[in-house]
């Protein structure tokens, strides 16, 4: 028995008429005759459409079943005491002088963000400061 030889009722279910076609399209309502077809087209493919998607929903959940889960993210970092030999031997923590860029902005104000010297920030970076050097510095 071959995929194309299908269940070919002989009469429909809605009226009972005797059924007559020459090609039976797989898209064709096998239980109702040409006249009655159009009353129940919806429906028939109402079920049709429900069927798929409860394929796919149940694909979907089992695929979310199986699945494993991701692993802990896990941050490790190695941190070494210095023993008191290096404390010494550390140099004491520089200072370093913070400043503000100063470049003209888009805006006409100058630019607020702290720069190391007396440079500008990598969005101004060429351009000259608004301002004078000593206001460029910022006292902390």
């Amino acid at each position: 028995m071959s995929f194309l030889a299908l269940y070919r009722p002989n009469f429909c279910a809605e009226c009972g008429d005797k059924i007559f076609r020459l090609r039976w399209p797989i898209w064709t309502n096998r239980r109702f005759c040409e006249d009655c077809s159009p009353k129940f087209r919806r429906v028939h493919w109402t079920r049709k459409l429900l069927a798929v998607a409860g394929v796919l929903a149940l694909g979907f959940v089992v695929g979310r079943a199986i699945r494993r889960p991701a692993p802990p993210l896990v941050i490790q970092r190695n941190v070494v005491a210095p023993t008191p030999a290096e404390k010494e031997n550390q140099p004491s923590t520089l200072v370093d002088d913070a400043y503000i860029c100063g470049a003209r902005t888009k805006k006409g104000t100058p630019c607020s963000r702290r720069v190391h010297g007396p440079v500008r920030c990598w969005q101004h970076k060429g351009l000259p400061a608004m301002v004078p050097l000593e206001k460029l510095k910022i006292k902390e």
